[in-house]
């Protein structure tokens, strides 16, 4: 921080400067302009001078009175000359009044005590104390422990506590621990410093209702069914929270709801959470049936997954090398945009594969959103997904998506036009 305080110390020196400098110039200027007033006074004391001695040589008599009349006309001219020379060399002083100066001053003291509690309001000296404080590398170049890393985030937080994305990570990492009381707290501290209009603020409070609900054991209560609330009042369709419900609901018994939450949350969930939704969907509607009740299928909960060998014709293989590109690929029936992709190498054929959601190229285009397809593999000369003359190429269609049992086998066989 020394360096810091010196950097405004000099720099509040150079604003005094700014101002203080034409002050001082100006007092300079007065000063320059005694010497003109002296030698203006000299040329009048000279002239009166050479014109007593003219007055004296009229009255000798050694001069006749047409002489003296021009010698004393060409006194006067001179005197006149020198006087115009004298003020067209002079600048008029500028005039420093006890005001003025007084006003400079203040301007001199106003001006760094103004930037510094600008400074001190709008800067981040927080910031800059947690980087000067903060070790180049606390962990002296060796592998940090999991205690350790988390010691040292802490540490960090405490010096910049209003650190959002800090208390996320250390609430993310209790709760992988299962600390959840210190998840909680992350959380909560998390939700705190981010503002409430930013997008991922919904999300972190579904998290931090999670974590209060695992750390009373499974238990709602007010405060938690509070916390779900508040999220779901942000994003009706929020995963977490629509989980909670559903857990909620089925530990009550009460099926069907549980059914209900989970398949609004099966939404905008992807990936493990999905697979965690659909299954305690499956498990609801397995609990009602074996009590006599009448549930409809659920077509969305079919496993959408499909599995498939691949393998080059012998009789195109010479046209390929082992580092060339393989894109395997479903997609929709006539369609282009792939639903589940895999890229591979020629080194890798023949390979077994399984095509399914977790190799979905976005959330919005599932494989399991789709009743068939065409499974199509592609070698591409260029290692670009755009098929080109030249590519070779094999597929199936059309591919029931849902239930499917039996193991597709594709043959790379064609070349691409």
């Amino acid at each position: 921080m020394t360096a810091l305080w010196l950097g405004i110390a000099l720099l509040s020196l150079l604003a005094v400067a700014f101002v203080l400098l034409p002050v001082y110039r100006a007092r300079q200027s007065e000063t320059e302009t005694l010497p003109d007033v002296d030698r203006r006074e000299l040329n009048i004391t000279i002239y009166q001078e050479r014109l007593s001695e003219l007055d004296a040589e009229l009255a000798a008599p050694n001069l006749d009175r047409d002489n003296y009349d021009s010698l004393k006309l060409e006194l006067e001219r001179n005197l006149l000359q020198d006087v115009d020379e004298t003020e067209n060399s002079s600048t008029k002083p500028l005039t420093v009044t006890r005001q003025a100066i007084i006003t400079a001053f203040l301007l001199a003291i106003l001006i760094p005590a103004i930037g510094l509690a600008m400074y001190s309001k709008y800067g981040r000296s927080g910031d800059l104390s947690v980087a000067m404080n903060q070790p180049a590398d606390p962990f002296n170049g060796k592998q940090p422990t999991v205690d350790e890393a988390i010691s040292a985030l802490q540490d960090r937080l405490k010096l910049e506590p209003e650190n959002p994305e800090g208390w996320y990570l250390l609430a993310n990492t209790f709760m992988s621990m299962q600390n959840f009381k210190g998840a909680a707290e992350g959380y909560a501290n998390a939700l705190k410093y981010l503002p409430a209009d930013a997008p991922q603020y919904a999300g972190v409070n579904g998290q931090y209702a999670q974590a209060l609900f695992f750390a009373s054991n499974g238990k709602m209560d007010d405060q938690i069914r509070s916390e779900v609330d508040k999220t779901l009042a942000l994003e009706p369709f929020e995963v977490t929270a629509l989980g909670l419900l559903g857990i909620e609901a089925y530990e009550s018994g009460n099926y069907l709801d549980a059914m209900a939450f989970w398949q609004k949350g099966l939404r905008n969930a992807t990936g493990e959470q999905a697979d965690s939704l659909k299954s305690g969907v499956r498990s609801a509607r397995e609990k009602l049936i074996a009590a006599g009740e009448t549930v409809p299928d659920l077509p969305e909960l079919a496993e959408a997954k499909l599995e498939l060998t691949v393998s080059l014709s012998p009789e195109l293989a010479s046209r390929v090398k082992p580092d060339m590109t393989v894109f395997i690929f479903a997609r929709p029936v006539g369609g282009r945009m792939p639903l589940a992709a895999k890229r591979l190498t020629v080194a890798d054929l023949p390979v077994s594969l399984v095509l399914d959601d977790s190799l979905s190229m976005s959330p919005d285009a599932l494989l399991s959103s789709a009743d068939q397809v065409e499974v199509v593999a592609r070698i591409s000369a260029s290692g670009q997904p755009r098929p080109a003359p030249g590519d070779l190429s094999g597929m199936i269609s059309p591919v029931a998506v849902h239930d499917q049992v039996d193991i597709l086998e594709l043959s790379i066989d064609q070349i691409v036009e």
